[in-house]
Formats: structure tokens, sequence, C-alpha cells
């Protein structure tokens, strides 16, 4: 799967559960600066990995600081 579909993924569940408009959404940001708590940035975690059929260790993901590091996580997971 191309990472810009995965992209795609990560964007529509931020957009659920932060409530945004998807104009607002680059790959550049961090879920932080989207106004992310840690129990939202877990929900779109989870959410994209049921959406991606993955399970990844939430470890992987503690090095990540933007939304493009997410979607690379997930992009070598689905290789």
């Amino acid at each position: 799967m191309p990472k810009n579909s995965v992209f795609t993924v990560v964007k529509g569940n931020i957009v659920k559960v932060l409530d945004l408009n998807p104009d607002q959404i680059s790959i550049d940001k961090s879920l932080s600066d989207l106004g992310a708590n840690s129990v939202d940035r877990m929900e779109i975690v989870t959410c994209s990995m049921e959406d991606l059929g993955l399970d990844i260790p939430l470890m992987s993901f503690a090095k990540v600081s933007n939304i493009e590091g997410l979607v690379e996580v997930f992009a070598s997971h689905l290789r």
C-alpha cells in the first residue's frame, strides 16, 4: 500500500477523533500541534491499525514525532 494511502487512513482517523477539518491536517504536523492529548493519540493509532489490518507493538510509536512518522511506521509493517 502506498504511503499516500496510509496517510489517507491516518488523516481520516485524526478527523474523526479530533473533529477537525481535513484541510487543517498536513503530514508534517504533529498530533500535539492539532490538539491531540495522549488518549487521542492512542485512539488514532489503534483505529488506524484496525483500518490497516495491522497489529504493531505500541512501543514502535514511542519516538514518532509527527504524522509522517506514524505513516512511516504503518507503511513499514505493510510490506
